[in-house]
């Protein structure tokens, strides 16, 4: 199914070698060009998709109807829920596509554009983690301040300064790679237009676009790891002098879900991007690249919901009032 067309597009190679990539733009692998696979996988990416859309959808409107959950936490909580649907529907509708058609083609202004929008909704989700992370060590550590420091407006100033702050985190590197020209292949060994692949592809210097993914890793992602682990430990700190077990584990189960979420968010963040280039293996990355890009956005309405008794709580009372 992927051979003719991939056939097709090499014999434009030529071009490639003279002229930008947006005169031809890419062909993007996907996982398998076996026809007996499509639709097992066209399926199995469709269930992800229409569980990642319908259980952030649940969490949007089970938070935006319980009184109960009009807190900080579930509004940054609501924000996520609207990031991972955005996040998934990103790659799922294309990958779909290929899966249903065969036809695997981007233009290089639409990989240009999955390609930053990509880059800006990795930056939210990182910087929303650590509101997060804040939003519980002021609930935790400061319970007496909490009502005046997370306010409503500050809630709203701290959610927005995540989104700005990824809109704007993703335009350098997209502009820069953009820039670039691609003569040794025209064929993405991934199933979107993601920095490495392309940068494979770069018969140009990428060393500026590497310095800037780098630096970019260091002072955002970095430091907001590095927030993250400090507000934990005090967060744990304090939970270890309550003296009640039960008061403990009532304390502990508040920021259980976020600690998951976190934890399962930057290991698999750094086993794609935190390791030298010259070991990364494109197959392993897809891979991986499902995991946090598919994955992650289908199972943190889950991760909240069951860990969470107050989500639990109006999900009865939701069930409750359709069927009554």
């Amino acid at each position: 199914m992927f051979s003719s067309s991939s056939s097709l597009w090499q014999g434009d190679s030529a071009i490639l070698i003279q002229n930008k990539s947006g005169a031809a733009g890419f062909l993007i692998v996907g996982f398998s060009d076996s026809p007996e696979l499509q639709g097992p996988l066209f399926l199995f990416f469709l269930l992800i998709y229409l569980v990642t859309v319908w259980g952030n959808l649940l969490l949007i409107l089970l938070i935006s109807t319980d009184s109960h959950l009009q807190k900080p936490m579930y509004f940054f909580l609501c924000n996520l829920s609207c990031l991972d649907i955005s996040y998934g529907s990103l790659t799922s509708p294309y990958l779909l596509h290929i899966f249903s058609t065969g036809d695997n083609s981007i233009s290089f202004t639409m990989c240009m554009v999955q390609l930053y929008f990509f880059g800006s909704f990795a930056t939210m989700e990182y910087l929303l983690l650590t509101t997060m992370a804040y939003d519980r060590y002021v609930a935790i550590c400061k319970p007496l301040f909490y009502p005046q420091v997370m306010n409503q407006r500050t809630c709203i100033l701290l959610a927005a300064a995540a989104w700005i702050g990824g809109l704007l985190a993703g335009a350098p590197v997209s502009v820069l790679i953009s820039a670039l020209t691609f003569c040794a292949s025209n064929i993405i060994n991934h199933f979107f237009c993601d920095v490495t692949p392309l940068l494979k592809l770069s018969c140009d210097d990428t060393s500026t676009v590497e310095t800037v993914v780098f630096l970019q890793g260091v002072f955002l992602l970095f430091s907001c790891f590095i927030l993250t682990i400090i507000s934990y430990i005090y967060i744990i700190s304090a939970i270890l002098k309550i003296t009640s077990t039960e008061g403990r584990h009532k304390t502990f189960s508040t920021c259980g879900s976020h600690l998951t979420a976190l934890t399962l968010f930057y290991v698999l963040l750094a086993c794609v991007y935190m390791k030298p280039a010259s070991s990364y293996s494109l197959d392993e990355g897809k891979v991986l690249s499902v995991l946090y890009v598919n994955v992650i956005p289908m199972l943190n309405p889950i991760i909240y919901s069951l860990r969470n008794k107050d989500v639990k709580k109006a999900f009865t009372e939701l069930q409750r009032r359709w069927f009554c």
